[in-house]
């Protein structure tokens, strides 16, 4: 299956970097969540993009959306990156089976072991309204996010 906008997305259930599980269903009419991919903790680009998260949070995380970053590292690697940079939302780990959310959002490198940079908006009904797919190279350009959100607010 391919995730496109207007399609359903995978349903998952992963471990937080406090070690919690963390269900796409928890927030089925409830929340709209921005699942944000990305390739690996604590390197630069990753680390820009989710600092700049943490800067304007709420622009990304509020009463009407929850933003959920996923990427193929351990929930301990994850845990010591939160806490050093003061991420306040949930990094949720895609370890094993390896990348298995990753693939199924069609962000995942089998040949090299990680998640590329996705980003998927899904509505309280779990749908997907925007999506962007960059490789790990390409950082992102989160003004995108932001008019996603603005434009399923509306």
């Amino acid at each position: 299956m391919t995730v496109e906008v207007g399609s359903p997305a995978p349903g998952f259930t992963l471990k937080n970097q406090d070690g919690q599980e963390v269900s796409l269903s928890d927030f089925k009419g409830d929340k709209a969540v921005l699942l944000v991919f990305y390739p690996f903790a604590f390197s630069g680009i990753c680390t820009g993009e989710l600092c700049s998260v943490r800067d304007d949070l709420s622009s990304f995380q509020n009463d009407k959306v929850q933003i959920l970053g996923i990427s193929c590292d351990t929930t301990w690697s994850l845990k010591v990156w939160a806490d050093q940079e003061g991420y306040e939302f949930p990094l949720l780990s895609d370890f094993w089976p390896h990348g298995a959310v990753s693939e199924s959002y069609g962000v995942f490198s089998s040949d090299l072991g990680f998640a590329f940079r996705g980003t998927f908006l899904i509505d309280k009904d779990g749908v997907v309204q925007f999506l962007e797919r960059n490789g790990p190279g390409d950082a992102r350009d989160q003004q995108g996010w932001r008019d996603a959100l603005e434009d399923l607010a509306a």
